[in-house]
């Protein structure tokens, strides 16, 4: 079976399994691995392996194994030539039946440092090197939402991208779909802050796309991602999830004014203890947005030179996982 890499951005969500996501030129220090999912209930076990190969029998860099079945414990370990290493466990079980959790795996010169909710949960020390990584695949009794791969690749700095729908299938040199979605070029930011406050070097651009995953907490009312001009007040574009009301309303402050409210929605993404994934790509005539792989809503330009666009501002009842531009 070929793995073959996309060059293009193009998210894709809940991938049935076993679901493997290709390393372009290995891994190394600097990058990460994101991983979005449920544990079922009844679950026994899952993992994910980063390893050396899509074949069978390939060496295993790291074997992360939450196991349900046998006293409540992570297993870590490695496997070479053939056989399995030796095994560490990490007991304080941070995983928890019917629950969503985000997954982070950084890379370091050291190992990898491994975070699940946001709390660091263990380390493994490199036994084989992470440049022979070629594949992350996760498997087992797990509801995988998005596997992310963050930095590095086929950019050669800090990208974020996706496998296409497809990709498992695909022939040998083949072409990859085309795809009209850019890749990420800027660094993640990691579990920022709120209220969050960045700037975009030089304003928006076309076809530049702004994601922001993150988690609304239990009792959230409402919280606020805008596009603001650095220099005035105005709010270009001011997504606005309202929980107390159920919908997610988009508006433009323009002059001091706030314009007339759009709130249709083919379903709404933004629920209490659920994580969401939001992408935002600005075009010459329009934003599009989308949420958790569907399209959410367009947002037809009220203020034309979107290019004097420079700020992002995040605020109000909601948990950041990471924000990247």
């Amino acid at each position: 079976m070929a793995y073959v890499p996309a060059p293009g951005y193009q998210p894709i969500y809940n991938p049935p399994l076993p679901h493997a996501t290709p390393i372009v030129g290995g891994l190394r220090p600097g990058m990460s691995i994101y991983v979005q999912g449920t544990v079922p209930h009844h679950t026994k076990r899952f993992r994910v392996n980063f390893s050396c190969g899509p074949q069978k029998g390939a060496d295993i860099a790291l074997h992360f194994n939450p196991r349900f079945d046998s006293g409540d414990k992570i297993v870590l370990n490695s496997f070479q030539q053939g056989k399995w290493a030796k095994e560490e466990h990490e007991h304080n079980m941070p995983f928890h039946e019917g629950e969503p959790f985000e997954l982070l795996f950084t890379i370091t010169p050291e190992g990898y440092q491994i975070m699940v909710n946001r709390t660091p949960c263990c380390e493994f020390r490199h036994r084989i090197p992470p440049e022979r990584v070629q594949v992350v695949e996760a498997d087992g009794d797990l509801e995988l939402q998005s596997l992310n791969v963050i930095g590095g690749g086929m950019m050669g700095g800090g990208g974020l991208y996706y496998p296409q729908p497809g990709m498992l299938g695909m022939q040998p040199n083949m072409p990859p779909p085309p795809t009209s979605l850019p890749m990420m070029a800027g660094p993640a930011s990691f579990h920022p802050q709120v209220p969050y406050v960045a700037n975009f070097p030089g304003g928006l651009t076309s076809k530049k796309t702004v994601v922001v995953k993150g988690l609304v907490p239990q009792g959230a009312k409402s919280f606020r991602i805008n596009f603001k001009m650095g220099y005035s007040k105005d709010i270009a574009l001011h997504i606005n999830p309202r929980l107390n009301e159920k919908t997610v309303v988009r508006n433009s402050l323009l002059n001091g004014q706030w314009g007339s409210e759009e709130r249709e929605l083919p379903h709404n993404p933004f629920q209490p203890g659920q994580y969401f994934d939001l992408s935002i790509r600005c075009g010459n005539r329009r934003f599009k947005v989308f949420a958790n792989g569907q399209p959410l809503f367009n947002y037809n330009h009220r203020f034309h030179n979107f290019q004097q666009i420079d700020t992002l501002e995040i605020n109000g009842d909601v948990a950041l996982s990471y924000v990247q531009f």
